[in-house]
């Protein structure tokens, strides 16, 4: 590729799909007659072996590291455990042969060393088809699951997760194919001090695609600079543009190609034959989503009270919320929030509206832009513009339904992208790196036996 081409973004007219089992939580009908378990393994070689008969691309594994809590306890409405992702990966690899198998691992409650051969092994095992979505933590309510506990400042988060990103990818560069030898990695830092010699050879796609999703400015300049692909939240088509051109921006400013980056927002599918059965189709998965017992549930993680009086189907709470800010132990979607506030906010917007407790979280909770509902070939045509314009490379489908939430896509969805010509016909190759268009990293000749850390990691 020319630098002149490097350095302008050029779509590729084509669309991938990953599917995201991200455990239970407020978008996946999970109490119904029709959903499946979320942790017996026939759900997940179920949903896996569809989303590879569709050509995805990869199969995105959630992973939480403790429990949301409910008033204190385990929130009854959310435990459903999620096995190891590794562990669980490694299952899937053996019944699959194609899709790309991506395991959300932790940079703050790993060490990356061990990191490093738990991934390379994954990869190898798996014929080149792991990656790692790069999460960062720095909660002690988290942190107290582990020996180390909470001590990362949420400013260090980055900082740490760079030096740990690229101690991880020093120890995937350090063998020498050709020598048939590894070279010693030696890291000094804040945090932690690595000195290993690795152990296994490089997998046929040379080491494990990298996924990110953090959406700050911090965020976004650590994806320019160390991500292969971005999970992101901008799925509407003129904010998948703008995020587009900032990504873009800030790639080619970390010295990298203006197309290096894949991107893949999060997104929900509720599709039918025609318009008119989308529409009943999406309102009968939005009455499941948020039943009763699920709406005084979403209040009660503000409100921090037992709100169980209250009928489902009258108005909100007319008693303030007994705490001034939520916590972590609620979980992403319900932290920080300024609850005396907002429950004000709420009651006026909910009275203006006329809304139940049931509607107004049903409301709050539908993922507006990041829904696709309609006619499959309703659908089809609005992705093609998304194809043509480059404003994403994909989508990463959170199904509402498990096990059986892809169906309807790879059977009727796929099938029109495919006709319209944004849509692989066949996997590209046997690897990820392959199949998601992306180049092959460099070895870069480094001193692997110096002692070396990253400028932003290191201390005096």
């Amino acid at each position: 590729m020319t630098k002149h081409s490097r350095a302008k973004y050029q779509p590729t007219g084509k669309l991938q799909f990953g599917i995201f089992f991200q455990g239970v939580n407020s978008g996946t009908i999970w109490k119904a007659a029709e959903s499946g378990s979320q942790t017996d393994f026939e759900s997940f070689r179920r949903i896996a072996q569809t989303a590879e008969r569709g050509l995805f691309a990869a199969f995105f594994l959630g992973e939480g590291l403790r429990l949301r809590e409910h008033l204190g306890r385990p929130h009854e409405l959310d435990v459903a455990g999620r096995p190891d992702a590794q562990t669980m990966l490694a299952a899937l690899a053996a019944v699959t042969s194609n899709i790309g198998l991506v395991a959300t691992q932790n940079t703050t409650y790993n060490d990356p060393a061990d990191l490093a051969h738990r991934l390379s092994s994954l990869d190898l095992l798996s014929g080149g088809r792991a990656a790692w979505n790069i999460v960062t933590t720095d909660n002690a309510w988290t942190g107290a699951n582990f020996r180390r506990g909470g001590y990362l400042d949420h400013a260090d988060r980055y900082t740490h997760a760079e030096a740990f990103v690229e101690t991880a990818k020093r120890i995937w560069d350090s063998h020498d194919a050709d020598a048939g030898t590894w070279r010693r990695v030696v890291h000094q830092g804040q945090h932690y001090s690595v000195d290993v010699t690795p152990r296994l050879p490089r997998s046929d796609q040379y080491r494990p695609v990298l996924f990110q999703a953090g959406d700050s400015p911090d965020g976004r300049d650590f994806a320019a600079r160390q991500a292969d692909v971005i999970f992101s939240a901008h799925p509407k088509f003129d904010d998948a543009l703008e995020f587009r051109r900032d990504i873009v921006e800030r790639t080619l400013k970390a010295g990298r190609g203006a197309n290096d980056v894949k991107i893949m927002p999060a997104s929900e599918f509720i599709l039918a034959a025609t318009p008119q059965e989308a529409r009943d189709k999406k309102a009968w998965v939005r009455s499941l989503q948020i039943g009763p017992q699920q709406a005084i549930a979403y209040l009660e993680q503000f409100w921090g009270r037992e709100l169980s009086e209250y009928d489902p189907d009258g108005p909100l709470p007319e008693i303030d919320p007994v705490v001034e800010e939520t916590s972590e132990t609620r979980g992403s979607g319900f932290h920080g929030a300024k609850a005396r506030q907002l429950a004000d906010q709420w009651r006026a917007e909910a009275k203006e509206k006329g809304l139940t407790i049931r509607q107004f979280v049903s409301a709050k909770t539908s993922r507006v832009d990041a829904t696709f509902n309609g006619s499959y070939a309703e659908v089809a045509d609005r992705l093609a513009d998304y194809a043509r314009t480059g404003a994403v490379d994909g989508f990463n489908i959170s199904p509402w339904l498990i096990p059986t939430g892809l169906d309807d896509i790879v059977n009727h969805l796929v099938p029109a992208l495919q006709e319209r010509g944004v849509y692989p016909t066949e996997y590209a190759g046997s690897t990820l790196r392959e199949n998601l268009g992306l180049t092959t990293p460099e070895r870069p000749e480094a001193d692997f036996a110096g002692v070396s850390a990253a400028p932003s990691e290191a201390r005096a």
